[in-house]
């Protein structure tokens, strides 16, 4: 499959954009925080190799079709403080998984929230896929609100569905169909 360049997209104060490797070091220091990935479905990175493998990923994931991850960038100084993803993506059935993770320095600004109504505006116009899912630790309660402000609704408790780093962690299923977020815009 022929990888297609990474849609750059605008929001007031962010800039989605591909992940270089210039941004190894923002990415790093991102996936290898250990309150950053507290409730992620991996532990944390513990080296800079880890993160060129993380990158290496991405793009070969994007090569063949089935994971999109861009980089949240401050405008106007292009730094990475984040990622916006969608994963699991069936064009066929209009469908993907989003996921996200922001460093720690830049919480509680509203960064997340804003990127995601960007990605969630690019995925259902412009990819025109019609169904959004997330799972969330039922612990992370910042992520579950971000969520609901979104409008995604709780579609269901998944049980034992993680083990990361020796703890058995449950899901909330999240869900989010294109006619509702066109309903709420």
């Amino acid at each position: 499959m022929t990888s297609q360049p990474l849609p750059i997209i605008e929001a007031e104060r962010l800039r989605l954009r591909c992940i270089e490797e210039s941004d190894l070091k923002q990415l790093y220091d991102i996936f290898s925080d250990p309150k950053v990935m507290r409730y992620w479905s991996s532990p944390p990175i513990q080296a800079i190799d880890e993160a060129v493998a993380l990158l290496q990923g991405i793009e070969e994931s994007k090569r063949q079709g089935t994971m999109l991850k861009w980089g949240v960038a401050l405008k106007p100084s292009n730094k990475v403080i984040g990622t916006v993803t969608l994963f699991n993506l069936d064009r066929t059935q209009g469908r993907a998984e989003i996921g996200y993770a922001q460093a720690r320095a830049y919480w509680g600004n509203g960064y997340i929230h804003e990127a995601l109504q960007a990605l969630l505006s690019y995925a259902f116009n412009d990819m025109n896929l019609r169904r959004l899912e997330a799972d969330v630790d039922p612990r992370n309660v910042g992520s579950i609100k971000t969520l609901e402000r979104l409008g995604f609704q709780r579609e269901g408790f998944l049980r034992e569905r993680w083990h990361v780093a020796g703890e058995i962690q449950d899901a909330f299923f999240y869900g989010l169909l294109k006619r509702e977020w066109i309903r709420s815009r």
